[in-house]
């Protein structure tokens, strides 16, 4: 089963996709697919209504929007530089030790949301990510197991990035880069963790631009796994339910010099193995002026 929310922003509602296609309704059993849904084991509730028959076909979704598959993350954190290849062709050597930045929770939006350029930007840059969502409080967790129980499960996530931003503006910190509207498309749905029984470390990860290949690769290329970020994480903060933790993304990008930046009507389109697929048109900000 998939978890997923339909509707116009900031008025989805709850839906559970079953694996021949069909869609339920998960009104009856919560009213979002949030942290504390997540915390009070709506994910097992959720498979005991599938199988009681409880849950109602969804109604008239053919032609709504889908959002993005949880709602009002209170943080969410990425690693830099998390596979080899990418951190050669920007320029450095694999990190020692997870690289973390932050970006504003309310840069998530759904998997076929326009992604919009800020003005003036020239250097946005695509990057297809392995998102993981929390679905229990993780402090100070003493190994990579003990993570893994803290998981709900996992989404595509789409770091859109600013370059000059993110390393000429930054004063150090990469978060202006990551932080603009629209920057994380998430979804189309949230798989629990326990519909990957290999596990996140063997899941082909892909983008394109344009309808060109870009990045092709595995999460087994990660330097540091799924469970160890999450295990390191808990030693220098909380993570809450509904937290969203993005992975790194593999080579292939437009930093490496190879590719284009994005522009005005190029459509990005990433995907990767049992997650789904995102579509995203890249549309050039609109001033607004009252």
């Amino acid at each position: 089963m998939q978890l997923m929310r339909v509707g116009e922003p900031g008025r989805e509602r709850p839906v559970v996709r079953e694996d021949d296609g069909t869609l339920r309704e998960l009104t009856p059993l919560t009213t979002d697919i949030d942290g504390r849904f997540l915390a009070s084991g709506g994910i097992a509730a959720t498979r005991a209504a599938l199988r009681a028959g409880t849950l109602p076909v969804a109604r008239e979704t053919q032609d709504l929007r889908i959002g993005p598959p949880v709602a009002r993350p209170q943080a969410v954190l990425c690693i830099g530089q998390n596979y080899a290849a990418h951190a050669a062709e920007s320029g450095s050597p694999p990190p020692q030790a997870p690289i973390v930045f932050f970006k504003h929770p309310n840069t998530v939006v759904g998997p076929y949301d326009d992604v919009l350029l800020p003005p003036g930007a020239e250097q946005v840059d695509w990057e297809v990510e392995l998102a993981v969502v929390i679905g229990k409080p993780a402090r100070y967790l003493e190994s990579p197991w003990a993570a893994a129980e803290c998981i709900a499960g996992y989404a595509v996530s789409h770091d859109v990035s600013e370059r000059r931003y993110q390393l000429q503006d930054s004063g150090g910190q990469w978060s202006k880069g990551k932080s603009c509207e629209t920057f994380n498309p998430l979804g189309p749905w949230l798989v629990p963790a326990d519909e990957l029984p290999q596990g996140p470390q063997a899941l082909r990860l892909s983008s394109r631009v344009n309808g060109q290949p870009r990045q092709d690769s595995s999460t087994a290329d990660m330097i540091f796994g799924v469970h160890e970020l999450i295990r390191h994480l808990s030693h220098y903060l909380v993570l809450e339910p509904g937290d969203i933790v993005n992975t790194g993304t593999p080579q292939g990008v437009a930093l490496s010099g190879r590719f284009p930046y994005l522009r005005d009507g190029d459509v990005v389109e990433l995907e990767i193995e049992r997650l789904g697929t995102q579509r995203q048109r890249v549309r050039a900000h609109r001033q607004v002026v009252s």
